[in-house]
């Protein structure tokens, strides 16, 4: 068989299937149509059976747990929040009364902060003075013990060395990173 039989047995079994669509459409129509009360009524009762036949071969409920059923007892309870006290009302006082302020009120937070220790003076800035045949690896291999920080000493130090951080001059004073 060639594959242009195969083409036409395809196209044939196709064309047959069309006709076999088009005789159970012709069918259907020539056949006479049920009342549909009476389909309606029909289909009810045999869903109503059917739910009566699994109602009767379902297993029964288990009854609802009681307190003290180990059931009750083996469902973790979700937890209470906890109660908010209620906001304590202030009485009221007459005209010229003493207030005493409270968190919420205006006149409490007119009231000045303590006054803050001075912070303690600064650790001093360690500085370094680039000699001839220096680069910034080199100085923070000297200096911070690892050449990689070479970028921080350049980003402290960038106002002094400029955009190029290749170049660098004798005699400039750079700032060592903490």
């Amino acid at each position: 068989m060639g594959l242009f039989d195969f083409l036409k047995s395809d196209k044939k079994k196709q064309q047959e299937a069309a006709e076999k669509v088009t005789e159970q459409v012709q069918q259907r129509a020539a056949a006479p149509a049920a009342p549909p009360a009476s389909a309606a009524a029909d289909a009810a009762a045999a869903t109503r059976a059917a739910a009566e036949r699994m109602a009767a071969t379902a297993p029964p409920k288990p009854a609802a747990p009681t307190p003290a059923s180990a059931a009750h007892k083996a469902v973790p309870v979700a937890p209470k929040p906890a109660a908010v006290p209620p906001r304590p009302v202030a009485p009221t006082r007459g005209p010229g009364a003493p207030h005493t302020p409270s968190p919420a009120s205006a006149a409490h937070k007119a009231v000045p902060a303590a006054p803050r220790p001075a912070p303690a003076p600064a650790a001093k800035k360690r500085t370094y003075t680039v000699r001839p045949g220096d680069s910034l690896s080199l100085i923070a291999r000297r200096e911070l013990g690892n050449e990689g920080r070479w970028r921080e000493l350049y980003a402290v130090n960038k106002g002094v060395v400029g955009s190029n951080p290749d170049l660098i001059r004798p005699g400039m004073v750079l700032t060592l990173p903490g």
